[in-house]
């Protein structure tokens, strides 16, 4: 492509010089509240699934449409934001997505059967899908690019912490009230945080809303959209249960989403009004930012999915105590967020990625080697506090890097397109390193089952020990099978603990590749936050 540097024009000066009237750390608490309501609701609702399929009358298969809806919704809305904020602004709209996603939170709370559920689950990611796309873009906007670091380590917390408490707050939620309770907690938070908006945040200049946009839709780039994503949760969701590609219903879904995929590409490319603003990505640095941040995504969610359910399943833990286990990384979280945004304003954003990803790479295979069936919970919480300690370093510094000589009337589609991919990446991996547990669990359990022959000396020892104590404890009328039961129910947890090994394995030369990545991105000045701009053709 071909780039230049914007000259100097008063007009743009002024812009440029553009602050709001409130204090941009109270306008930014203020929308990352809302955030927070928005991310934690992603991952509230996993542990409460039991409860909801029983009081609905549905199946746990059922159920996890639930969960499902919610993400196709909010998928699809993403990426609108810069759209939507051209017509009624971006704070108007910032402020609708807050009414609708409280709104529907009540009105979940209330369903009484499962397609009623669905419905208003699918009107709250709609109403979600807004409120992380123009956080962040309120808070790129609010601050100066110096401070941009800083700002993001607030965001970041958000995006990061509230995944994690997500499931143990749920749990807790269920088991001492009711699931209906899940989602009556976001009501006093969203009138709060609509208040509170309509108060401190402003729209920038060059955020001007025309109401003519409202028919410049990209009608053809949001079904597309649609169908890519929804084809893709299904496919993600159910593939493992139907056996991948193995089923013809997964084949169907897969290539539904990869013509639907590559249609919205070709059309997004060249649509006058594109909802996804894919020319963003003529720009080296967004790309490989997206790519950094996808990869982000997904580390940030198979890891707050694989750890309490290596505990629960393995190790018989309580979901209350796994989730416990997980809060000495969200108390980590609070002192290193801020760290790294100060640490933004004094190294280039690149040196701090690299940094992270090489340290996810030392905490992968530091939990690799320590996994095991003797695992205490001190140790797994200091596990815990190793795995998220590179976040920060890496989540700041890709979204901050991800504006780099872009336009600033763009920060409403940068901020679109960065959450979009973070969260499709957390999909990804999730479904992806679950498939690897139970297919390397079955490949262990195959290569243990030839140690547990008749003819081994050391398996008829151990059953012989067990015989004997069962023998004593409950009779000789089950004692041989009691015995060899114990023996083969050691094999499956051993097998499953060794499948996550080479999950975390697999994760960390992941991480490694991405050190060599993150140089090719722009080198920026951390005192001023800038890299120049880049005139987009």
């Amino acid at each position: 492509m071909s780039a230049s540097t914007v000259a100097a024009d008063p007009k743009l000066i002024a812009l440029d010089e553009w602050r709001p009237k409130t204090n941009p750390w109270l306008i930014a608490a203020v929308v990352a509240m809302a955030a927070f309501m928005e991310v934690l609701d992603t991952s509230i609702a996993n542990v409460a699934l039991p409860y909801i399929a029983g009081s609905l009358g549905a199946s746990t298969d059922e159920s996890t449409w639930v969960l499902t809806a919610y993400l196709v919704s909010n998928a699809v809305v993403l990426p609108m934001g810069g759209w939507a904020a051209s017509v009624i602004g971006r704070k108007n709209f910032f402020m609708l997505c807050i009414t609708i996603f409280t709104l529907s939170s009540f009105l979940c709370g209330i369903a009484n059967t499962l397609p009623i559920l669905l419905l208003f689950r699918v009107l709250q990611g709609a109403g979600g899908g807004g409120l992380q796309p123009m956080a962040q873009a309120i808070m790129a906007d609010s601050f100066e690019p110096s401070k941009r670091g800083l700002a993001f380590s607030l965001y970041g917390l958000v995006a990061v912490l509230a995944p994690s408490i997500g499931p143990t707050l749920g749990g807790w939620i269920t088991d001492n009230y009711s699931w209906h309770w899940i989602f009556y907690i976001n009501i006093p938070v969203g009138i709060a945080a609509l208040l509170l908006t309509q108060r401190l945040v402003e729209d920038p200049p060059w955020n001007v809303p025309d109401r003519k946009n409202l028919f410049r839709l990209d009608y053809v780039g949001v079904g597309l959209l649609a169908i890519s994503m929804g084809a893709l949760q299904v496919t993600l969701d159910k593939g493992e249960e139907k056996d991948w590609f193995g089923s013809h219903f997964i084949r169907d879904f897969a290539l539904t989403f990869a013509i639907a995929f590559i249609a919205l590409i070709i059309w997004e490319w060249r649509a006058k009004h594109p909802v996804m603003d894919l020319k963003l990505y003529k720009v080296s640095n967004f790309a490989i930012c997206s790519f950094l941040m996808l990869l982000t995504g997904g580390l940030l969610n198979a890891t707050t999915v694989l750890q309490p359910q290596f505990l629960q399943g393995q190790l018989g833990y309580t979901a209350t105590l796994a989730g416990l286990s997980l809060s000495g990384g969200g108390l980590a979280l609070i002192v290193l967020f801020p760290l790294s945004g100060q640490l933004m304003t004094r190294f280039p954003a690149r040196n701090l990625i690299a940094f992270g990803f090489a340290f996810y790479a030392f905490a992968y295979y530091i939990t690799a080697v320590k996994l095991n069936l003797g695992l205490s919970f001190a140790e797994s919480s200091w596990l815990r506090v190793i795995l998220v300690a590179a976040l920060p370093f890496i989540f700041i510094s890709v979204t901050t890097a991800a504006y780099f000589g872009l336009p600033r009337e763009k920060s409403n589609q940068v901020a679109g397109l960065i959450n979009f991919v973070r969260n499709i990446g957390g999909s990804i991996l999730i479904s992806l390193t679950n498939a690897m547990v139970v297919e390397r669990a079955q490949f262990h359990q195959n290569q243990l089952l030839k140690y547990i022959v008749p003819s081994s000396p050391n398996f008829q020892n151990d059953v012989s020990a067990l015989t004997g104590f069962f023998d004593a404890a409950r009779g000789p009328a089950n004692a041989g099978r009691l015995a060899r039961g114990t023996l083969y129910n050691q094999l499956i947890h051993q097998s499953q603990t060794l499948a996550y090994v080479d999950v975390f394995y697999v994760l960390c030369a992941a991480s490694i590749l991405m050190i060599p990545l993150s140089f090719l991105l722009r080198k920026n000045d951390p005192r001023t936050g800038g890299t120049g701009e880049i005139a987009l053709h």
